[in-house]
């Protein structure tokens, strides 16, 4: 499946559970280099704060995640942008929102121009996996859970895979240097 290359970099960050995407994304934020880039927070953790009872209607909330993930993208405009999570997630979660909600994973993929999925600290075992009141899922489901979002996310051409890591610092900096390498190939590239 070929996405068409965009000319903003248009960049997910996403992963199972406990792979460190929302605090990998504040700290992006700190990144000199990405001061031009809109920073978009977890939609589905603010809806489950917001609304505990969508854990009851998984349909429900799958479908607002996608609707509000495309409503603050359109808001970007031409404006570069990192999200914690994109449109397609919701379909590895629950996939009849692709349908229901009238796009395919083609359509989706060209929404990016580069998605990063990090590993789960479940990989590694109790020791390094935490739950919290929104994060309650056990180490097995968060293993089918980053399964699932692979298998969503891996036919994107610019795909990239980083492996859970006891160092979380050194996690992250893979992550920034391949962020910062997408930046640098969108900035050199030629003015229209």
């Amino acid at each position: 499946m070929n996405a068409a290359p965009l000319q903003v970099p248009r960049i997910v960050i996403t992963g199972a559970p406990a792979s460190g995407k929302t605090e990998f994304l504040q700290r992006l934020k700190g990144e000199l280099v990405l001061d031009a880039f809109l920073f978009f927070d977890e939609v589905a953790r603010r809806l489950l704060e917001e609304n505990p009872g969508y854990r009851k209607d998984w349909g429900g909330f799958h479908r607002e995640i996608y609707r509000r993930q495309v409503r603050q993208e359109r808001r970007a405009g031409e404006r570069p942008f990192i999200t914690d999570r994109g449109t397609a997630d919701a379909f590895a979660f629950h996939p009849e929102t692709m349908t229901v909600m009238g796009t395919t994973i083609e359509k989706e993929y060209r929404r990016y121009s580069a998605v990063v999925q990090l590993g789960s600290s479940a990989a590694l075992g109790e020791r390094y996996y935490r739950m919290d009141a929104i994060r309650n899922e056990s180490i097995e489901d968060v293993l089918a859970i980053e399964k699932a979002i692979t298998g969503i996310w891996r036919g994107h051409p610019g795909y990239r895979f980083i492996e859970a890591r006891p160092d979380t610092d050194r996690k992250y900096r893979h992550l920034l240097s391949v962020v910062n390498g997408m930046v640098a190939l969108w900035r050199q590239r030629p003015s229209s």
